[in-house]
């Protein structure tokens, strides 16, 4: 990893320590001014090597993220795209969120590496051609499942699939997309305690 794409990811920690810090004094997620969400709510760096790590197994990797935030996950990402001659896909609900993640990845020289796309994970998903070989699942937990159905039919063998914020106690949308994804055909899937828990799922159909 060159300096550049470090300095930017060190520029996230400070405010990945600073959000921490925050909520812990303000537990209320308050939106900005403007009706913005303030909160980055990024995987942290653990689960950023790991993403790394895991995309850079892979040869020209067509990579998709749903659920681009500020983008944290999208410069690890990246950087693996980069160094593997593969591309990333990003998919935000929210256009400020997706121009800052835009913003960063050019400071950190992996824009052209990065397809950021805006609006509904559902319909952006359904108009991507087949070929996925990573994913990454970090958008609200409910639509976990639903995502699943989308992308699994486009999977080349041999990919990827990691969902993040898994060990959620009660919360009905990771259990059905924890059901879900051991129930497919073709998938391994394992629970690993990193970060706030990810499922990490390989399709071998």
């Amino acid at each position: 990893m060159d300096d550049t794409v470090a300095a930017v990811l060190a520029t996230y920690h400070e405010r990945i320590e600073h959000e921490r810090a925050l909520r812990r004094e303000n537990p209320i997620k308050s939106p900005l001014p403007n009706g913005q969400d303030p909160w980055m709510r990024a995987v942290g760096p653990a689960t950023g090597q790991l993403l790394n790590i895991l995309a850079r197994s892979l040869e020209r990797p067509h990579i998709l993220e749903i659920g681009t935030s500020y983008g944290y996950s999208g410069i690890w990402l990246a950087e693996a795209a980069r160094a593997r001659e593969g591309r990333v896909t990003t998919m935000e609900m929210y256009d400020y969120k997706s121009a800052h993640a835009k913003d960063m990845a050019t400071r950190a020289g992996l824009a052209d590496w990065v397809d950021f796309q805006v609006g509904d994970a559902l319909a952006l998903i359904a108009a991507l051609p087949h070929g996925i070989d990573f994913v990454l699942l970090d958008l609200w937990k409910d639509l976990y499942e639903p995502c699943l159905e989308a992308f699994y039919p486009k999977l080349n063998p041999g990919a990827i699939i990691v969902a993040d914020n898994m060990i959620r106690p009660g919360d009905e949308g990771i259990v059905r997309y924890s059901r879900a994804i051991r129930s497919k055909p073709g998938v391994r899937s394992l629970l690993l305690p990193v970060g706030s828990g990810i499922e990490v799922s390989r399709y071998e159909p």
